[in-house]
């Protein structure tokens, strides 16, 4: 008896932790897509324009994370923050400026729990941001030829837990200094978010 028993408990563990390790690849791994908005600026000095050229744009975001614990995590995305246009006229020449970004980031996440849905957290690590710009006319001489960096990253936000698995988060996004034209350097972002 004592020999059956020993095999049931045996293969209930085995099993169990066979389970386990099927659970664990994915079981700290989290997924998210976001809507950004930034304002944007294309101010050429002595320009005459029907054009806006200030404003804000949305663009939208995809990201991915590892939770080590409950209050630490990684975090790596993908932003693309739109692309607009901006016609002007400089001394009689028409003239046109392109601008378009996208970036890629990687950061540590501390989070701070506030009541039980409730978390607010900062993200700090390094994005690899490209603002392009692109001029005809006039504007020809603002086109960037080597328009990516490597940059500082950082973010403040919150989060709302709707359950154990889905949780919405509103953040401030900070991208590096801003290109001469296009978009500005920080954005704000809601976020939905799937934990496995």
């Amino acid at each position: 008896m004592k020999k059956i028993l020993f095999a049931l408990v045996s293969t209930a563990a085995a099993v169990t932790g066979v389970a386990h390790a099927q659970t664990s690849p994915l079981q700290n791994v989290y997924v998210g897509v976001g809507v950004v908005a930034q304002d944007y600026k294309d101010n050429v000095n002595n320009a005459t324009s029907g054009d806006n050229n200030n404003g804000s744009k949305a663009g939208g975001k995809v990201f991915v994370g590892y939770n080590i614990d409950k209050n630490w995590a990684v975090e790596g995305g993908y932003t693309d923050f739109g692309s607009r246009s901006y016609n002007y006229t400089a001394s009689g020449v028409p003239s046109r400026i392109d601008t378009g970004s996208h970036s890629f980031y990687v950061a540590g996440k501390g989070t701070l729990p506030v009541t039980q849905d409730v978390s607010v957290y900062g993200k700090l690590g390094a994005a690899r941001v490209h603002d392009g710009v692109y001029g005809t006319g006039a504007a020809a001489g603002f086109t960037e030829t080597d328009p990516s960096e490597t940059t500082v990253y950082a973010a403040v936000g919150a989060a709302y837990a709707i359950n154990q698995k889905v949780s919405l988060t509103t953040e401030f996004e900070h991208y590096g200094k801003a290109p001469q034209f296009g978009r500005s350097k920080g954005g704000v972002s809601v976020n939905a978010i799937y934990n496995f």
